[in-house]
């Protein structure tokens, strides 16, 4: 069984495959992820996917998996915001309207075969008030999110509707995974060991 290595020090896309069992060592990867000029929302977090793949050092006979995601509003990329002041206006671009979440993902064998992939969402944000913006970036949670707000958690409180794969909006589109690995000639199934899902008990 090949060696999974997350090029990523993101906990979302840590929990997202611990939740599936699967055995995987972490080792993020340190690129510039500057846009260029002219770049698309959707070949940015392409091609910082494939570099994440690609930067990280890895074993004869693993595979690497690296993703990026950003939030786009308006053709704006909305990355992660530099302070709190910024994820206030971040907060207040999305407010009532709805907004793309965009992950580029990328597998990567260590000889050099490699599955690529962008998946999109869509979010719709509540309206919300200048109190309710300000005690949301006050919280800190917004500071390490692309868009400033995280799903899966205290922001979840403003999501009125997500369109499209909810992991991916987490961080990490698993069904797109699943694919990638056959697009490579594996089965994701066989990485989860026998002992390492338990069934939640029936309510």
């Amino acid at each position: 069984m090949p060696h999974l290595i997350l090029a990523s020090a993101s906990p979302r896309r840590r929990e997202l495959l611990a939740g599936l069992g699967l055995r995987f060592e972490v080792r993020p990867a340190d690129i510039d992820e500057t846009p260029r000029d002219g770049e698309t929302p959707a070949s940015y977090v392409l091609r910082l996917a494939q570099e994440k793949a690609a930067a990280v050092a890895a074993p004869d006979g693993a595979l690497v998996l690296a993703a990026d995601t950003t939030v786009v509003i308006d053709g704006e990329i909305l990355g992660k915001p530099e302070d709190e002041a910024d994820a206030r206006r971040m907060l207040g671009l999305l407010a009532g309207r709805e907004h793309e979440v965009l992950t580029g993902i990328s597998l990567r064998e260590t000889g050099g075969r490699a599955a690529s992939h962008v998946e999109s969402s869509r979010v719709r944000m509540a309206a919300l008030s200048a109190e309710e913006i300000a005690w949301y970036a006050a919280t800190g949670e917004p500071l390490d999110k692309a868009g400033a707000y995280a799903v899966q958690g205290l922001g979840v409180l403003f999501v009125e509707t997500v369109t499209g794969n909810h992991s991916n909006v987490v961080g990490l589109p698993i069904p797109a995974v699943y694919k990638l690995f056959a697009a490579l000639g594996y089965d994701l199934k066989s990485f989860v060991p026998r002992s390492g899902y338990i069934a939640s008990p029936r309510t």
